[in-house]
Formats: C-alpha cells, sequence, structure tokens
C-alpha cells in the first residue's frame, strides 16, 4: 500500500492510473477504522482496479469544535487494517494539503432542503463543510466509482448532490450499514462508549425495528413517538425520531402505503450523540 501525503503526488501517480485503463475506487474516510469501511474498501476493490483510501479529520464540518478535538485518532491501527484489506493508496494530507488557501471565507453550497432537516438542522454548517472537502477530495482523485455507507443516509444525499453541482462523472454507490451483533451500527464514535452506554446503544437498532414491524399498523405520529419514549427510557437523550421518503428525505406524516421510506435517529448517550437509520418498507 502506497501512503501518500502531497496532493500533487497523488494526483500525478492517479493519472498515471489512469492512462493505463484502471478504473479507481475510492472511500473517504476521518479515519479510527471500523468493519463497516473495511466493508466499503472490499466493495471497491470488487468493482475497481485500483483502491484509494482517505483519512482526513475535517475541521470544516464539526459545528462543535470540542466534537472536533474529541474524535478518536488511531492512524497505527488504520493502516494495519488498510494494508491488510487490500487498499492500493492510503491519502494522508495535512489540512494545509486539503485547504491550501486556509479555512476561511470558504465557498457555499445550495444543498436546498437537504441542508434545513435532520443533521442539517441540528448541526448547522456541517453539510458546507462536507461539501466543502469533499469537493477537493473528489477534484483530487477524480474517481470513477465513489464508496459511501448508507448509515450517514443524508450525507449521502448531499454528496449526490454535490456531483450533480460538480457535474461529476463520478459515480456514488452506497453500501449497506454495518452492525454489530448486537444490532448497533458500527460507528468511529462507538470507541468513546463506556460498556454500560455501548450496551445501552443497542436500543436504537431495537427501535427501528420497531418502527418498521409497526408501520402500517400504527399512525406515523405513534410510531414515531413510541421510539422516542424507548429511546429516553433507555437513557438517551434524542434530537429526533423521524420517518422520510427515501428517495428525497422529504419527512413523512401520512404513508400511502406504496412509498419507499426509511426511519432516522439521533441520539446522545453517555455523552456521544449517535445516528442510524433503516429501510422501513419492503
Amino acid at each position: 500500500m502506497l501512503i501518500i501525503k502531497q496532493a500533487a503526488r497523488l494526483q500525478q501517480y492517479l493519472q498515471q492510473q489512469a492512462e493505463r485503463g484502471l478504473i479507481s475506487g475510492f472511500v473517504p474516510t476521518m479515519g479510527a477504522l471500523h468493519q463497516g469501511h473495511i466493508s466499503l474498501i472490499a466493495e471497491a476493490r470488487k468493482q475497481a482496479g485500483i483502491t484509494v483510501c482517505s483519512i482526513f479529520v475535517n475541521p470544516t464540518q464539526f459545528n462543535d469544535p470540542s466534537d472536533f478535538d474529541k474524535y478518536p485518532k488511531t492512524i497505527e491501527q488504520d493502516v494495519l487494517l488498510l494494508e491488510k484489506a487490500g487498499t492500493d493508496i492510503l491519502f494522508l494530507p495535512s489540512v494545509e494539503e486539503v485547504y491550501p488557501t486556509g479555512l476561511t471565507n470558504l465557498e457555499h453550497y445550495e444543498l436546498g432542503y437537504l441542508e434545513t432537516i435532520l443533521e442539517g438542522k441540528f448541526r448547522p454548517g456541517h453539510f458546507q463543510g462536507v461539501c466543502q472537502v469533499m469537493f477537493r477530495l473528489l477534484s483530487l482523485v477524480k474517481p470513477d466509482l465513489l464508496f459511501m455507507g448508507q448509515k450517514d443516509f443524508q450525507q449521502c444525499m448531499v454528496v449526490k448532490k454535490l456531483l450533480e453541482i460538480m457535474q461529476s462523472s463520478t459515480q456514488l454507490i452506497p453500501a449497506p450499514t454495518v452492525r454489530e451483533e448486537s444490532g448497533l451500527a458500527m460507528s468511529s464514535r462507538n470507541m468513546r462508549l463506556s460498556a454500560e452506554a455501548k450496551d445501552a446503544a443497542t436500543t436504537i437498532s431495537q427501535a427501528l425495528k420497531e418502527i418498521k414491524a409497526n408501520l402500517g399498523q400504527q399512525p406515523v405520529a405513534t410510531l414515531k413517538s413510541n421510539a422516542v419514549a424507548t429511546l429516553e427510557k433507555a437513557g438517551f437523550t434524542v434530537d429526533y425520531v423521524e420517518i422520510a421518503n427515501a428517495d428525497n428525505l422529504e419527512l413523512t406524516e401520512n404513508w400511502d402505503g406504496k412509498a419507499p421510506l426509511v426511519a432516522l435517529v439521533a441520539a446522545f448517550i453517555g455523552g456521544v450523540r449517535l445516528i442510524d437509520n433503516m429501510i422501513v418498507t419492503n
């Protein structure tokens, strides 16, 4: 595995590989890797001739500076995991490499409705930061295929919108959420959970399963309020439980029995904010 820290060197190398006709697959990460990330690497290796992974903790997408400071950093372990997974290139840039003109006066992206709900509502500026770093990474890597996890359902939609804004030919391939045996969605933030909090965190996936099991039998409002009550009983402070159209993320209060729906949750346990989602229609 090549480890490249300079953007110019990365571009030069990838251009050589493109001239050889290799399809490129890209997995952007912020490190603290787990099996969810490794599943994305595996999928990229299946579909592409060269697999690129980036590790970059992007300062512009943390609306809470303390959250940025607390983000787990496990670079030595990450490198070993990526080597074992067969990654071809690890791009490991500094902030200066990604933002050569600094972190002020950055561009603004028109994301419309997506920025007004759920994560956009509760984390103001977060998706602007996502777009700012993804624009730069995509411009550097110019991948044929981009692999991202569906655990960040709304983020996948935002990046899809960004690709449209960029008029990019890159194809976004969302991959299913990888879960622990307990049902807890794998996340780098899980490293910050105490054993007790991690045990309680399994309630999120249980609440989502309850929504799926009772969809069509109970009103949407009841499904959501029951899920909130379940989470609060387990010790969570809930930001939101919502049910939305899985195609456009429009929030749903009345289901017509046909539209594909996704249930989405964001909640705090032990001072750690967790998100998860589940497609609740067949």
